[in-house]
């Protein structure tokens, strides 16, 4: 893949701290749907703790980037959905696990009312690039 471009902080905009404002990169789209914290029989990991969760989300990424030909070097783009703001500490130290601080992807985060069931905290997707 060519190297994604990473823009922090554009003209005119406040720097970003966690995220990149804007990713460029060039060759096959890859769409990621948003991951439960589910082991691969489908079971829930870390009931009522964000930091097991997020570890289990974000492996779940990873074996569906890698399904794709794509790692999280390829990401250019992460949506949070989380039930509680006070998630997303958790979710940036298993983000850390991942990814680089200087590679850091274009991220939006949602506070959602609920997930598809009560007992997720979070819902994580994923927009990657990869050459073809």
């Amino acid at each position: 893949m060519s190297e994604p471009t990473r823009i922090s902080a554009p003209d005119g905009v406040a720097p970003a701290t966690q995220y990149s404002h804007v990713v460029l990169g060039t060759g096959r789209f890859v769409a990621v749907s948003g991951q439960l914290a589910l082991d691969e029989d489908g079971k829930l990991v870390g009931e009522g703790d964000a930091t097991a969760q997020a570890r289990q989300v974000f492996e779940n990424l990873r074996r569906c980037l890698a399904a794709a030909g794509a790692g999280f070097d390829d990401v250019v783009k992460l949506t949070y959905f989380v039930t509680d703001m006070a998630h997303m500490p958790a979710i940036r130290a298993a983000r850390a696990e991942h990814i680089p601080d200087d590679r850091l992807p274009a991220a939006s985060a949602v506070q959602v009312a609920s997930l598809v069931r009560p007992e997720f905290l979070m819902e994580i997707e994923a927009f990657a690039v990869i050459a073809p």
